[in-house]
């Protein structure tokens, strides 16, 4: 990843690199193609968005064979922590109840309001599994999608990243691009989809799971944003 200082000159080659796509994307909705230098330097800017931000609300939406599980939270990027609520639909409801998660562990609680403190006891918890996992592979990545800086431009034209078509989410005009990929790394796959907005706020994030075969989906502002607080040790 590139620091702020070198954005605008990541920019100056990504436009080199890609010439007349300039002149493309002013002509209108034809895609997929390559970004222009101004996509690329949104893209590049999107997750340091959600740093300056400090923490966002999300709706995450992991596929399951049964049905899927929907988290409604709060994430603070700064910390790399989410606390919610965890709900099954179409499947065994045994799991619902508060979610707070970091890094390396997530942990459960049967209570369903995430209203108020989070509760002083009766937490289960256990290690964030790295493999295996949509939801805590979900849950990892909306951690990432917050970063200190921003990426290097260039790198993420050079890489493959792709301008899709324009949307609309909740009255936000978006444009939908690939990459980075899901470990915040320079590799555009096309696995992961970004709705991202004229100042590079991100609205909506797509991603495909090697487990599942329909994508994750995580939905920005989507409720008030509650601070997260700690949960109690017991």
């Amino acid at each position: 990843m590139a620091v702020l200082a070198g954005l605008t000159i990541a920019g100056v080659a990504t436009a080199l690199l890609i010439g007349a796509d300039d002149d493309a994307g002013a002509q209108g909705d034809d895609g997929p193609r390559a970004v222009t230098s101004e996509e690329a330097d949104r893209l590049a800017l999107t997750r340091f968005r959600n740093y300056e931000a400090g923490g966002r609300a999300v709706t995450i939406t992991v596929p399951n064979t049964g049905g899927e599980l929907t988290v409604t939270a709060s994430v603070d990027f700064r910390a790399k922590s989410g606390y919610g609520t965890v709900q099954g639909n179409g499947r065994n409801t045994s799991s619902d109840g508060l979610i707070q998660w970091t890094l390396t562990t997530v942990r459960f609680h049967p209570e369903i309001d995430s209203a108020g403190p989070p509760p002083a006891s009766g937490w289960s918890s256990r290690p964030l599994q790295t493999s295996g996992s949509a939801l805590d592979t979900a849950l990892s990545i909306v951690l990432g999608l917050g970063s200190d800086r921003p990426e290097n431009a260039l790198l993420l034209a050079q890489n493959g990243a792709t301008w899709i078509s324009r949307d609309e989410l909740s009255g936000h005009r978006t444009d939908v691009m690939t990459g980075p990929n899901a470990h915040g790394t320079n590799d555009t796959s096309g696995t992961v989809r970004y709705w991202i907005a004229d100042d590079g706020t991100m609205f909506r994030v797509q991603v495909a799971v090697a487990s599942e075969p329909k994508p994750v989906l995580i939905d920005f502002d989507t409720h008030s944003y509650v601070p997260v607080q700690p949960v109690p040790s017991g």
